[in-house]
């Protein structure tokens, strides 16, 4: 079973940093892309940035270039969206997601739960 457990959010000043990790576990032989998305009240989920982890290209939306930072995933098989200059239109529920994960079982893809960022004074 493929697991994705996110964790870092909170509640954040205007122009402040926040770094959110996930975590993956389970029977994976790869994972091809990771990403982070995020859902505000109200509104659509939306891609904030993915990173294939064979090229390391990156993808970032518009609203978030400059500001935030998508890493490789690390040998603890964590990987992490460094957020800085927060601004309030950021607060939304982050998720971590994980794109044609293969595994014994065949390729999957995978959602984690999600962790709340709230940036306010």
């Amino acid at each position: 079973q493929v697991q994705l457990v996110e964790s870092g959010g909170g509640l954040v000043q205007p122009g402040g940093s926040l770094r959110l990790s996930c975590a993956y576990s389970g029977s994976i032989i790869s994972i091809r892309v990771m990403g982070w998305y995020r859902q505000a009240p109200g509104k659509q989920r939306e891609l904030v940035a993915t990173i294939n982890t064979r090229s390391d290209m990156t993808d970032y939306s518009d609203s978030v270039k400059g500001r935030f930072t998508i890493s490789k995933i690390n040998a603890n098989k964590t990987q992490t969206l460094q957020m800085n200059d927060l601004k309030p239109e950021d607060t939304a529920r982050y998720y971590c997601h994980g794109d044609r994960i293969a595994t014994p079982d065949g390729v999957k893809d995978c959602w984690g739960q999600g962790t709340q960022v709230t940036v306010s004074s």
